[in-house]
């Protein structure tokens, strides 16, 4: 799920993106009878915002557009807070006559909705979405679709061109001049953190441990096993947490440092780089950095290559237990469509999952250039797996970092605490 400040960020800071991430629902979900209704009242749940007006007039088009197609039929909108969306989602799964039709999610919650049997499969209704492989992945359980991505938000470097431009630097095309830079900016200009990075920022941990070839996570049969602790994933996590010592971003002030702290360091001007979401970027134009910024792919080891992102952001779609699954999967894709994708980044700046709709956007604005680089380069996401909502809850791997930075434990014995604690919460 991606964040702004609702959370992503998600969705799911977030996070957004970190992630947001509900309890798993306890139920024994409520089934339909195999009605499809064609009239009548469809039900729908969006997220609320912290400024709703943008979203609610697009939705609001959305809606008139629905209904002048659907003659005998109303929709009923209704906006849910995203820190309480579990136990609303838990009530809807149980009880069919509170329940809406058409839902959005936080793509970080679709393993617990779908174990709590709640979600419908949309893989027909989805046919023609011109949606990438990594994003339909990232919806996808055992072989089928839950959800339609509505918006993605992936991170990227974002850097302060003044400071470059004082200092003769270039923009990092690998991760050793990235360190390099880092290091030089600290050391020639004291007052700012080279690069911000922080013992409570997973997802700008990640691409480390993803770009090193290591994972969280691997697929096992039906579960999946923690490889956090494989020699591929310690490197990356070395490769990071070597990063908030006294020449970059010093443990005292970057061990409990979070993505939303780090979003406010280089938008104050206080760091030389950030790894920043798209999503971030009206915080950044509202901080002291506007005007002297500009933004990269995060570089990964091999020169010229991208490191892996996260994939976040929130998806659409249909109760298992609805009784208008045709109405509700037609209002799913209408959302969904290329119209109001564009109309969503317009107007909150969310990025579009339609392959199409980013492509439109992108001739007419340069800044999402290195995210859509970032997209294309390939995305990851996190284990589809119910257990990761506990183990997101738990802190797994921001401790695990902290441990790190603090010396509290070494690189060997924090990952395979954090292993153990993955594969209690995977079975």
């Amino acid at each position: 799920m991606r964040f702004r400040a609702t959370a992503l960020a998600g969705l799911l800071s977030a996070g957004l993106v970190a992630g947001l991430t509900g309890c798993a629902p306890s139920t024994t979900p409520a089934q339909n009878d195999g009605a499809d209704k064609q009239t009548g009242a469809l039900r729908v749940w969006l997220f609320d915002e912290p400024n709703r007006a943008p979203k609610e007039k697009i939705v609001n088009d959305a809606v008139a557009e629905f209904k002048a197609a659907h003659k005998d039929v109303t929709v009923e909108v209704t906006y849910i807070a995203v820190n309480t969306r579990s136990e609303r989602f838990k009530g809807a799964f149980n009880d069919p006559a509170s329940a809406p039709d058409m839902v959005e999610f936080g793509n970080t919650d679709l393993p617990e909705y779908v174990a709590a049997g709640g979600l419908a499969e949309v893989g027909k209704d989805a046919e023609g979405l011109d949606l990438g492989a990594d994003l339909k992945n990232s919806a996808t359980i055992d072989g089928k679709l839950y959800g339609v991505p509505w918006y993605v938000g992936v991170r990227a470097l974002y850097y302060r061109t003044d400071v470059f431009t004082e200092l003769g630097l270039a923009p990092p095309t690998s991760q050793a001049e990235l360190v390099a830079a880092a290091k030089q900016i600290r050391a020639k200009k004291p007052e700012l953190f080279g690069l911000a990075v922080g013992g409570k920022y997973t997802f700008g941990a990640l691409p480390f441990v993803w770009d090193a070839g290591g994972d969280l996570a691997t697929k096992s049969g039906t579960g999946y096993t923690a490889t956090i602790n494989s020699p591929q994933s310690r490197a990356g996590v070395k490769a990071y947490t070597d990063l908030i010592k006294a020449d970059n971003c010093p443990p005292q002030q970057c061990a409990d440092l979070t993505g939303g702290k780090t979003v406010e360091l280089f938008a104050s001007g206080k760091a030389g780089m950030a790894i920043l979401g798209n999503f971030n970027r009206a915080a950044v134009e509202a901080g002291a950095a506007k005007g002297k910024y500009a933004v990269v792919p995060l570089p990964g080891t091999k020169p010229g290559s991208v490191a892996p992102a996260f994939a976040g952001g929130n998806n659409l779609g249909v109760m298992k237990s609805t009784q208008r699954r045709t109405l509700a999967a037609e209002f799913m894709k209408l959302l969904a469509s290329k119209k109001y994708q564009e109309q969503m980044y317009t107007a909150m700046g969310n990025l579009p999952t339609l392959t199409s709709a980013r492509a439109e956007l992108a001739g007419k604005e340069p800044f999402l250039k290195p995210f859509m680089d970032t997209i294309a380069a390939g995305t990851k996401f996190v284990p589809l797996h119910p257990g990761w909502g506990k183990i997101d809850a738990q802190a797994v791997v921001p401790t695990m970092l902290e441990k790190i930075v603090t010396g509290k434990a070494t690189v060997e014995q924090a990952t395979d605490e954090a292993a153990t604690a993955m594969n209690a919460a995977f079975k």
